[in-house]
């Protein structure tokens, strides 16, 4: 069963195509059913078709091998300055669409919004024939331009292209790093499963020079009947505490707690020492 948009996401739509006076009419029938929650299928891994941590296999150049080599031997201790999320900054692209939790496409004619509940993060994908800026200013999400292909007079497939990325940026818990120098460009092929309309695939390619090649892989996402959405606060929720390039952790009891063994005790400086 396919299910069409809730209230409030007709709402949005209806907001959307009258704010702006002269607005080309929205053909619903042009455009695919992509409404609803949509959840990850598969692990949380940047493939999520393959195995967590070595067996993402990613196509590194030897400098980043050795970034990446150095993150996984700090998860191993306990450690997780490497981890962006833990210091409650947006996964940005492309690992925000591994969907850690779900997401929702609402398709306008001028622009296609993709919300991910996780950390509330946003992409706005510009369908409306623009060409790159001169100028634009990196964002985590990045500034994304996004082409329709149709097929038996209709769309059902978009094509998108990401630029102006900000950093830093890893692309799964493992830590595999993408450059430094913030110059990744990603290209997506959004589209229904063609034998399951509630099966949604994006097909994601990478490009980035801390790559020997661009890497493709295939994220797949199933659509939940009458969804319930939640809030994520990253910084109500995120209990690892960063001093220096230690990593801790605060227990129930609020007090810090050590993620390593013979992890040593955060240094103090200016601190009277507690009472006896």
């Amino acid at each position: 069963m396919r299910y069409r948009c809730s209230i409030g996401t007709l709402a949005l739509v209806g907001i959307l195509l009258t704010a702006t006076a002269g607005a080309r009419a929205f053909d619903q029938a042009k455009y695919p059913d992509w409404s609803g929650q949509w959840e990850r299928i598969g692990n949380g891994s940047y493939d999520p078709n393959k195995r967590p941590a070595r067996g993402q296999q990613p196509p590194l150049t030897a400098e980043y091998q050795a970034v990446w080599e150095a993150n996984m031997a700090e998860e191993a201790s306990g450690g997780q300055s490497y981890n962006t999320q833990v210091h409650c900054l947006p996964s940005g692209m492309p690992r925000m669409m591994t969907a850690y939790q779900p997401i929702e496409v609402i398709i306008t004619p001028e622009i296609t919004y993709i919300h991910v509940a996780f950390f509330h993060e946003f992409r706005r994908v510009y369908t409306d024939g623009r060409d790159w800026p001169a100028t634009i200013k990196p964002t985590f999400s990045g500034y994304s331009i996004g082409r329709w292909i149709r097929a038996n007079g209709a769309f059902d497939t978009l094509e998108v292209e990401t630029r102006a990325l900000r950093g830093p940026r890893i692309l799964d818990p493992s830590g595999i790093p993408l450059h430094k120098d913030n110059q990744t460009i990603v290209k997506e092929r959004l589209s229904l499963d063609r034998a399951d309309p509630d099966t949604f695939h994006d097909e994601i390619t990478t490009f980035d020079h801390a790559l020997t090649r661009p890497w493709t892989v295939m994220k797949t996402y199933h659509r939940v009947p009458n969804p319930t959405w939640t809030e994520d606060t990253c910084g109500e929720n995120n209990n690892y505490v960063f001093l220096g390039k230690e990593t801790y952790f605060v227990g129930a009891d609020g007090n810090l707690m050590p993620t390593k063994k013979d992890q040593p005790p955060p240094q103090l400086r200016d601190f009277d020492p507690a009472p006896k």
